[in-house]
């Protein structure tokens, strides 16, 4: 049962109820996780209740249960490692790796690899990080590029509280079908699923906030080069956004259309560049980058022919 035992640090006169700051200050589990969990706390030496506030200089003792692998097998499989460490690893994952298990992707994932790891480096005990193991956010199956994945608890809830702060920053680039109205623009939006087809996202009146940011790198005579920073994360945003704007990414099976220059394009959408706090160097952000894939490569020496 893994177990972390510290004086409490907050402005003198300030309370903070307990839960929360193990979530924002001990940065060990997130809240949910605090009930998942079943977290168990003492102050100054007495059980206390989550939701008891904590004060300066107490002195705050917490465990808490270990998750479930649930059947998770771990696999020895070739992954693009841009950097690794004892409690993080970043990798360019290919396309067509899925992320998370499912129904259909039991094996051959992401967490998969990530679980074989953390096992043959011992850094984590078998369920350490449950169904998931180590993965702080997703890619979807066909895009590619930088992604971050943690091998403790207390990494993983270091780099998920800089995702949810949005202080993490992230680059991508894309190629569309169509020419932006701008050159750079920001669409800020609400995406909610399509009541006609609940695996997809479209925007809507009403939904989660979704904002990305986008700059044109190179246009052709019917398809362009994108730069795109979001600023949230939302389930297939940057799809849903570019197609709300009317330049579909290529390739792009669900929100896009058929392309009579490339009909067998696949999703031309790469995860550039990543910037973010490692647990081992809180202080800055260390940026990794993921080249450009040879799809992107040929997609844009074909355009550049076309002209």
């Amino acid at each position: 049962m893994p177990s972390i035992a510290r004086a409490v640090s907050l402005e003198p006169g300030a309370s903070l109820r307990l839960d929360r700051y193990v979530a924002e200050n001990m940065q060990a589990l997130s809240r949910s996780q605090i009930k998942a969990r079943a977290l168990v706390a003492k102050v100054n030496g007495k059980a206390a209740k989550i939701s008891q506030p904590v004060k300066n200089g107490d002195f705050l003792e917490i465990s808490w249960n270990e998750a479930c692998i649930e059947n998770l097998i771990p696999e020895n499989i070739s992954l693009k490692i841009l950097n690794e460490d004892a409690r993080t690893i970043v990798i360019n994952k290919r396309q067509g790796m899925v992320v998370h298990p499912g129904a259909g992707n039991r094996s051959g994932t992401l967490a998969n690899a990530l679980l074989y790891r953390m096992l043959k480096r011992d850094c984590a005990p078998p369920g350490a990080l449950g169904i998931r193991p180590g993965i702080v956010h997703r890619l979807d199956k066909d895009t590619s590029g930088v992604m971050i994945a943690a091998y403790d608890e207390e990494a993983h809830a270091f780099l998920s509280a800089q995702f949810k702060s949005r202080s993490a920053k992230k680059k991508y680039i894309a190629i569309v079908k169509g020419i932006p109205p701008q050159a750079k623009a920001r669409i800020e939006t609400c995406i909610a699923r399509d009541p006609r087809d609940r695996k997809r996202f479209a925007v809507a009146a009403r939904g989660k906030a979704a904002i990305t940011s986008y700059s044109v790198l190179k246009t052709w005579r019917s398809h362009s080069l994108l730069l795109l920073r979001p600023k949230t994360g939302r389930t297939h945003q940057l799809r849903v956004h570019l197609r709300h704007i009317g330049c579909p990414i290529l390739g792009d099976p669900i929100y896009g259309r058929k392309d009579t220059l490339f009909p067998d394009a696949t999703l031309m959408l790469h995860a550039r560049s990543l910037a973010i706090a490692l647990p081992s160097e809180p202080g800055e952000p260390s940026e990794f980058k993921a080249p450009a894939p040879r799809r992107f490569a040929e997609i844009i020496r074909r355009l550049d022919a076309e002209l």
